[in-house]
C-alpha cells in the first residue's frame, strides 16, 4: 500500500535522509523505511515536506504539470507594500528567467507559529512584515529570490501548504501518515 507522510521540517535540516555537512537530516525524524521526499524545501526554510514510497506518486506531486500550490509564509525584512505585491502577483525576472505569477498578499503573523531555532536577527530600526506566497513553481530558492527582487529580503519562510495537505498541528519535527487515496493528479 503506497504511503504518503506529512512532515514539519524544521529549520536547519537538509531535505535528504542521507547527513551532510553537519546538519541533521530527514532520518534524524522519520523513522520510516524506503520513503523518500516529494521535492525540496530549502535546509534555511521550515515546514510542510510530503514523503512517500512511490516513485511514481513522489513525481507527480513534485511536477509543476500537476499545478499542487505551495503555500508559504514569508517574514520579509521591510513593510510589504502594495507595490511589491502587485510585482510579485504578476511575476518578476530572476537571474534565470522571469517567474510565473505568484499568489501574493499580506497577512499577520500566522496564529500558533512556533518560535524559530535559532531567532531571527531582529533591527530595531528596519520594521518587519508578513506575506503569504504561493507558487506553482519550484525553482531553487524561488520564494527568497523573488521576495528579494521587489525589495524585501526573507528573514524566515515556512511552507504551510502543497496542494489540499497542510501543516495542520504538526510541531517542528513532527510527522503523521494520511490517506495516499485522496491524491488524483489534475
Amino acid at each position: 500500500m503506497t504511503r504518503i507522510l506529512l512532515l514539519n521540517k524544521p529549520h536547519g535540516v537538509i531535505c535528504q535522509f542521507t547527513p551532510e555537512s553537519g546538519h541533521r537530516s530527514l532520518k534524524d525524524f522519520v523513522p520510516v523505511p524506503r520513503v523518500y521526499p516529494a521535492g525540496r524545501l530549502d535546509t534555511d526554510s521550515e515546514g510542510l515536506v510530503l514523503l512517500t514510497d512511490d516513485g511514481k506518486l513522489q513525481a507527480a506531486i513534485a511536477d509543476p504539470r500537476h499545478k499542487l500550490d505551495k503555500a508559504y509564509w514569508v517574514q520579509v525584512e521591510g513593510e510589504a507594500t502594495a507595490a511589491a505585491l502587485a510585482a510579485l502577483r504578476r511575476g518578476v525576472t530572476l537571474n534565470d528567467g522571469p517567474t510565473l505569477p505568484a499568489g501574493a498578499r499580506a497577512i499577520a503573523e500566522p496564529a500558533g507559529l512556533w518560535p524559530r531555532d535559532p531567532p531571527i536577527r531582529v533591527r530595531q530600526a528596519i520594521p518587519v512584515s508578513w506575506i503569504e506566497v504561493v507558487l506553482r513553481e519550484g525553482r531553487n530558492r524561488q520564494v527568497r529570490r523573488m521576495t528579494a527582487a521587489v525589495g524585501l529580503p526573507t528573514l524566515r519562510l515556512v511552507r504551510h501548504r502543497i496542494g489540499d495537505w497542510t501543516l495542520g498541528t504538526l510541531r517542528p519535527g513532527e510527522w503523521r501518515e494520511v490517506d495516499a487515496r485522496r491524491f488524483v493528479p489534475p
